[in-house]
């Protein structure tokens, strides 16, 4: 069976254990809390070197790591997952954007905000952060505000990719009121499924 080490508020985890979700995959989940330090302990590093969450293992004992790679590998051959060609390339697009352009800000602020309680110490940080997350839902909207999905295939990893931590962007301070074709999207995505809403900061 396969085994997914991750943090159940984690965005970047829960985009993991959606895609086995939504393609029957059965799967073992392994709780590590980032924050208290459980990607650093030698058992762990002797898994992922780079200390990571999510970490997944396969049954035959292969260690996969990178969140949206390891969404590619269990999306392959489904509707999730387009076969090799432009269409594949427009969510790959959309892959390399969430991890460059919106994560490092928008899932950022929210771990500053909610779980560290630290937003004072990291104004100048969630400055940064407010900047660079509202750029990327700008550049979602443009996409949003016509169409349901990210890509013309319909919804694939790239809208799974995207949700997980635009689902709990308030809690990093964004009010998606302000780009109503997200806000739209977001609904969409979550009622599709298999998808389980992302757990809340208590």
């Amino acid at each position: 069976m396969i085994t997914v080490h991750g943090y159940t508020p984690s965005g970047n985890c829960w985009k993991v254990a959606q895609v086995l979700r939504m393609t029957g995959q059965a799967f073992r989940w392994v709780e590590v809390d980032s924050n208290a330090g459980g990607t650093r302990t030698p058992e762990f590093l002797a898994m992922n070197p780079n200390g990571k969450i999510p970490t997944a293992v396969l049954a035959d004992g292969t260690v996969l790591v990178e969140s949206n790679a390891i969404m590619c590998h269990f999306a392959e051959g489904t509707a999730l997952m387009p076969p090799p060609g432009l269409a594949r390339t427009r969510v790959l697009e959309w892959l390399f954007f969430e991890q460059y352009s919106h994560e490092p800000y928008i899932a950022v602020a929210r771990n500053i905000v909610s779980f560290l309680r630290a937003a004072e110490a990291n104004a100048a940080r969630l400055e940064q952060c407010r900047i660079g997350g509202e750029k990327a839902l700008g550049v979602m909207e443009r996409r949003l505000g016509g169409h349901d999905w990210l890509t013309d295939h319909g919804p694939t990893v790239a809208d799974i990719a995207l949700v997980a931590y635009t689902q709990a962007a308030d809690e990093g301070g964004f009010d998606l009121a302000r780009w109503p074709g997200v806000r739209a999207w977001v609904a969409r995505v979550l009622a599709l499924p298999g998808v389980e809403g992302l757990q809340r900061a208590a």
